[in-house]
Protein backbone atom coordinates (compact mmCIF):
# COMPACT_ATOMS: atom_id res chain seq x y z
CA UNK A 1 0.00 0.00 0.00
CA UNK A 2 2.87 2.24 0.92
CA UNK A 3 4.26 1.74 -2.61
CA UNK A 4 1.19 2.49 -4.33
CA UNK A 5 0.66 5.80 -2.40
CA UNK A 6 4.40 6.89 -2.67
CA UNK A 7 4.08 6.33 -6.27
CA UNK A 8 0.81 8.80 -6.90
CA UNK A 9 2.54 11.17 -4.45
CA UNK A 10 5.43 11.81 -6.15
CA UNK A 11 3.77 12.12 -9.24
CA UNK A 12 2.07 14.70 -7.52
CA UNK A 13 4.93 16.46 -5.83
CA UNK A 14 6.94 16.58 -9.06
CA UNK A 15 3.66 18.22 -10.67
CA UNK A 16 3.18 20.99 -8.52
CA UNK A 17 4.44 24.73 -9.30
CA UNK A 18 2.85 26.31 -5.95
CA UNK A 19 3.99 26.65 -2.49
CA UNK A 20 0.74 24.72 -1.27
CA UNK A 21 -1.29 21.38 -2.25
CA UNK A 22 -5.35 21.65 -2.09
CA UNK A 23 -6.09 17.48 -0.51
CA UNK A 24 -9.57 16.57 -0.40
CA UNK A 25 -10.56 13.89 1.91
CA UNK A 26 -12.70 11.02 -0.31
CA UNK A 27 -15.01 9.82 2.86
CA UNK A 28 -16.45 13.63 3.45
CA UNK A 29 -15.14 15.30 0.21
CA UNK A 30 -13.72 17.76 3.00
CA UNK A 31 -10.91 20.20 1.15
CA UNK A 32 -7.93 21.68 3.05
CA UNK A 33 -4.41 23.13 2.13
CA UNK A 34 -1.16 22.07 3.21
CA UNK A 35 2.56 22.95 2.34
CA UNK A 36 3.95 21.56 -0.29
CA UNK A 37 6.86 20.89 2.00
CA UNK A 38 4.42 18.51 4.31
CA UNK A 39 3.38 16.67 1.14
CA UNK A 40 7.16 16.05 -0.01
CA UNK A 41 7.71 14.71 3.90
CA UNK A 42 5.09 12.35 3.65
CA UNK A 43 6.18 11.44 0.21
CA UNK A 44 9.84 10.58 2.22
CA UNK A 45 7.47 8.74 5.21
CA UNK A 46 5.96 6.19 2.39
CA UNK A 47 9.39 5.50 0.83
CA UNK A 48 10.85 4.23 4.23
CA UNK A 49 7.36 2.23 4.70
CA UNK A 50 7.68 0.48 1.37
CA UNK A 51 11.29 -0.56 2.15
CA UNK A 52 9.70 -1.73 5.33
CA UNK A 53 11.85 0.73 7.49
CA UNK A 54 10.46 2.08 11.28
CA UNK A 55 9.35 5.69 11.10
CA UNK A 56 9.64 8.13 13.94
CA UNK A 57 9.04 11.53 14.16
CA UNK A 58 11.34 13.97 16.61
CA UNK A 59 11.22 17.53 17.21
CA UNK A 60 14.67 19.01 16.20
CA UNK A 61 15.65 20.80 18.90
CA UNK A 62 14.70 17.53 21.28
CA UNK A 63 17.53 16.83 23.36
CA UNK A 64 18.29 12.85 23.57
CA UNK A 65 19.16 10.20 26.01
CA UNK A 66 22.56 8.72 25.75
CA UNK A 67 20.64 5.27 25.00
CA UNK A 68 17.99 7.11 22.40
CA UNK A 69 21.55 8.30 20.79
CA UNK A 70 22.67 5.10 20.57
CA UNK A 71 19.65 3.95 18.55
CA UNK A 72 19.67 5.97 16.16
CA UNK A 73 23.37 5.88 15.41
CA UNK A 74 22.89 1.69 15.49
CA UNK A 75 25.48 1.57 17.90
CA UNK A 76 26.01 0.97 21.89
CA UNK A 77 25.02 3.31 24.73
CA UNK A 78 29.10 2.83 25.40
CA UNK A 79 30.55 4.11 22.25
CA UNK A 80 28.17 6.63 22.54
CA UNK A 81 29.60 7.68 25.92
CA UNK A 82 32.64 7.23 24.77
CA UNK A 83 32.27 10.20 22.10
CA UNK A 84 30.60 12.49 24.62
CA UNK A 85 33.15 12.30 27.25
CA UNK A 86 36.03 12.60 24.96
CA UNK A 87 34.26 15.64 23.36
CA UNK A 88 33.53 14.41 19.47
CA UNK A 89 29.87 15.25 20.64
CA UNK A 90 28.71 18.12 22.89
CA UNK A 91 25.91 16.97 25.86
CA UNK A 92 25.07 19.05 28.24
CA UNK A 93 24.40 16.78 32.46
CA UNK A 94 20.93 17.19 33.45
CA UNK A 95 21.50 15.89 37.20
CA UNK A 96 23.58 12.92 36.29
CA UNK A 97 22.13 12.12 32.97
CA UNK A 98 23.29 13.27 29.62
CA UNK A 99 21.23 14.58 27.49
CA UNK A 100 21.97 15.09 23.35
CA UNK A 101 20.80 17.44 21.44
CA UNK A 102 19.56 16.31 17.77
CA UNK A 103 21.27 18.50 16.44
CA UNK A 104 24.12 17.61 17.45
CA UNK A 105 23.85 14.28 16.69
CA UNK A 106 23.08 14.25 13.48
CA UNK A 107 25.61 16.83 12.11
CA UNK A 108 28.48 14.03 13.49
CA UNK A 109 26.23 11.49 11.65
CA UNK A 110 26.72 13.52 8.76
CA UNK A 111 30.24 13.99 9.38
CA UNK A 112 31.06 10.17 9.43
CA UNK A 113 28.62 9.44 6.30
CA UNK A 114 30.98 12.20 4.68
CA UNK A 115 34.12 10.37 6.40
CA UNK A 116 33.44 7.16 5.88
CA UNK A 117 32.16 7.96 1.51
CA UNK A 118 35.73 9.57 1.09
CA UNK A 119 37.48 6.63 2.73
CA UNK A 120 35.58 3.94 0.45
CA UNK A 121 36.85 6.31 -2.16
CA UNK A 122 39.75 6.13 -1.38
CA UNK A 123 40.36 2.41 -1.22
CA UNK A 124 38.56 2.13 -4.65
CA UNK A 125 41.11 4.53 -6.14
CA UNK A 126 43.81 2.64 -4.98
CA UNK A 127 42.29 -0.75 -5.81
CA UNK A 128 42.16 1.24 -9.83
CA UNK A 129 45.88 2.53 -9.43
CA UNK A 130 46.68 -1.40 -8.52
CA UNK A 131 45.05 -2.82 -11.30
CA UNK A 132 42.60 -5.10 -9.05
CA UNK A 133 40.12 -5.91 -11.00
CA UNK A 134 38.95 -2.36 -12.17
CA UNK A 135 39.39 -0.73 -16.05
Amino acid sequence: MAGESLFNFSAAVASRKSDTVHIQIEENSEVFTIPLRALEFLSQILSSMAEGKTISLIPSDSELSTQQAADMLNVSRPHIIKLLETGVIPFKKVGTHRRISLDALLAYDTEQKQVRKSSLEFLAQQAQDLNLGYE
